[in-house]
C-alpha cells in the first residue's frame, strides 16, 4: 500500500493521534505537513523523528484566515496536497461539561474548532485539489461519540456526528472532481490528552469501563488510526467514499 511521493496535511499532527497518523503515512512514503496550533510542539515532534519527511506549520483551524495561510504555505513547499486529515479537535477536559452547565462560550469554542475548523480546512484544501485537477482524499477524524452517547460530552458528540454527516455530503459533491471523503471514528485510544481525564492509564479509568466494553480487550494506539487513514488514502480504497470507518476494538458492537 504505497503512498510514495504524495503529500498529506494533518491538522493537530504534532501530538497524539495526529502524530501517530503522520508516522504511519511517512512509513508509506508520504511527505507530511504537521499543522498545529502552537507549532513548537510539532517542530519538536519532527526533530525527534528524523525518519519523517515533513514540515511543521502554525494554524488555528477556527480562523479561516489562518487556515488559508497554512494551506498556501503547504502548497508552496510541496507543490500539491493529496490528502487532508482533519484531526485537530477540542477534546479532553476542554470539551467536558454537563449539558445543563455548558456555557455559550464553551459551546461556541467546541463548535468553532471541531465543526467549523473541519469545514474551513476541507474547503480550503478541496478548492486547491479541484484547481489542480488530480483528485485527492479527505479524512475527518470523528469518534464513536458520533454514534454512542457519552456522559458530559453532549456538544463534543454532536460535533463528531456532524463530521460524519459532513463527510457524506462532501463525498457527494466532490466525487465529480475525483476527491474521496471519508471519516474514521476512533474508540478508546490512549493519548496524553485523554489520559488526563482518566485515573488509571492501564485500565482506561478506575472502573475499567472502556476495557469492559471493548471486545478486543485493549486500548487502541494512535498508529491504529494511522493505518485506517492510510487505507482510506490509498488506491486500494479507490471505490470507498462517504463512509465512516470505526476503529474501536468492537466498542460499538458491545
Amino acid at each position: 500500500m504505497s503512498l510514495t511521493g504524495k503529500v498529506a496535511v494533518i491538522t493537530g499532527g504534532g501530538t497524539g493521534i495526529g502524530f501517530g497518523i503522520a508516522s504511519v503515512l511517512s512509513g508509506r512514503g508520504m511527505r507530511v505537513v504537521l499543522a498545529q496550533k502552537g507549532v513548537a510542539v510539532a517542530e519538536r515532534a519532527l526533530a525527534e523523528a528524523p525518519h519523517i519527511e515533513g514540515i511543521a506549520l502554525e494554524v488555528d483551524i477556527a480562523s479561516r484566515a489562518s487556515v488559508d495561510a497554512m494551506v498556501g504555505v503547504a502548497c508552496a513547499a510541496f507543490g500539491r496536497i493529496d490528502l487532508l486529515v482533519n484531526n485537530a479537535s477540542l477534546t479532553g477536559p476542554a470539551a467536558v461539561s454537563s449539558f445543563l452547565d455548558c456555557s455559550e462560550a464553551q459551546l461556541d469554542e467546541i463548535v468553532d474548532v471541531n465543526l467549523k475548523g473541519t469545514f474551513h480546512c476541507s474547503q480550503a484544501v478541496a478548492r486547491r485539489m479541484v484547481a489542480a485537477g488530480h483528485g485527492g482524499s479527505i479524512v475527518h477524524i470523528a469518534s464513536v461519540g458520533a454514534f454512542a452517547a457519552q456522559e458530559l460530552a453532549s456538544v463534543y458528540c454532536a460535533t463528531k456526528a456532524a463530521q460524519a454527516s459532513l463527510a457524506q455530503s462532501m463525498a457527494l459533491e466532490l466525487a465529480p472532481h475525483g476527491i474521496r471523503v471519508n471519516a474514521v471514528a476512533p474508540g478508546d485510544i490512549y493519548t496524553p490528552a485523554n489520559a488526563a481525564i482518566v485515573s488509571d492509564l492501564a485500565s482506561a479509568g478506575a472502573t475499567g469501563k472502556y476495557l469492559r466494553t471493548t471486545p478486543l480487550g485493549r486500548r487502541g494506539t494512535p498508529e491504529d488510526i494511522g493505518h485506517a487513514v492510510a487505507f482510506l488514502a490509498s488506491d486500494e480504497a479507490s471505490f470507498v467514499t462517504g463512509t465512516t470507518l470505526t476503529v474501536d476494538g468492537g466498542f460499538l458492537s458491545y
